[in-house]
Parts: structure tokens; C-alpha cells; sequence
């Protein structure tokens, strides 16, 4: 058994300590580039994305257009960066909850439906970063150990 347990679990485990760095630095990438454009293609086409917030029954469209874009257009960027990770990772999971709640809500009729919308993907994408930060390779390492003068994670 002793043997499995090295071999399975903790010989990986013992490799992939020395890419931590990488995982958060991947997603934070992925997700940001993707926010960035979307969130930049949204606040150059205001007017239509206003007529589709209408339609889904958001509030307040001609606030929350503007403001939802730049939440995705700036998040992603800094979120590309690792710059005040968690902020806008929480604040685009607010986002993808809102979208699955106004625009797809309708089409859910299982668990196995809302779980295949990829904004339920991004939601957990953008809560892992919220939660466990944006990793070794970010900003927000390097203006803590600037401040801290220590190398803390984050």
C-alpha cells in the first residue's frame, strides 16, 4: 500500500510542487484575456448590449452596461497582470451569476444543463482565483514582498 500511496500520490505531488506557480498564472490568463475582449467588444458596442440587458430584464440598463462591461474589460486586464486578484475575480463571478440568472435561467431544466453553460465554468474559475489568489507569478506577490519586504504567499 505504502508503495501505491508514493507512487500515486505523493511522487506527483512532490513534481507538481514545483509548478505552483503555474496553475493560477494559466487561469488567470485564459479567463483575463478572454474578459478583456469580451468586456472591450461590449464597451465598443454599448448601445446594442444595452438592448440585450433590456431584454434579459436587468435593471437599470443604461447604468449597469456601461459599468458590467468595464468590470470585464478592466478585470480581465488586471486579472492578466495579477493585480488585486481577488477584487475583480469576485466581482466577475458576481457577473457570471447574473448572466446565468437574466440570460440562460430559462434553459436550466437539470443540474447537469446549468453545470454545462460556460459561464457556470467561468463562475468557478473566477472563485478559485478569489479564493486561493493569483499565485507566485502576479503583481500582487511582487507589491507584497515590495511592502512586506518578505516573500509571503498570497
Amino acid at each position: 500500500m505504502n508503495f501505491i500511496v508514493n507512487l500515486l500520490i505523493l511522487l506527483p505531488a512532490r513534481i507538481a510542487s514545483h509548478f505552483s506557480w503555474a496553475g493560477p498564472l494559466i487561469m488567470r490568463l485564459v479567463v483575463g484575456y478572454t474578459f478583456m475582449l469580451a468586456g472591450w467588444g461590449k464597451l465598443n458596442n454599448l448601445a446594442q448590449v444595452t438592448e440585450n440587458f433590456v431584454g434579459w430584464g436587468i435593471p437599470f440598463p443604461n447604468i449597469l452596461t456601461p459599468f458590467v462591461s468595464s468590470v470585464e474589460y478592466f478585470g480581465g486586464l488586471m486579472l492578466i497582470f495579477g493585480l488585486f486578484t481577488r477584487i475583480p475575480a469576485a466581482m466577475l463571478a458576481v457577473v457570471m451569476i447574473v448572466a446565468i440568472k437574466s440570460a440562460k435561467w430559462g434553459d436550466v431544466d437539470s443540474l447537469e444543463t446549468l453545470l454545462g453553460f460556460e459561464e457556470a465554468t467561468y463562475f468557478a474559475a473566477f472563485m478559485w482565483l478569489a479564493i486561493a489568489g493569483p499565485g507566485a507569478a502576479s503583481l500582487d506577490r511582487l507589491l507584497v514582498n515590495l511592502t512586506a519586504g518578505r516573500k509571503e504567499p498570497i
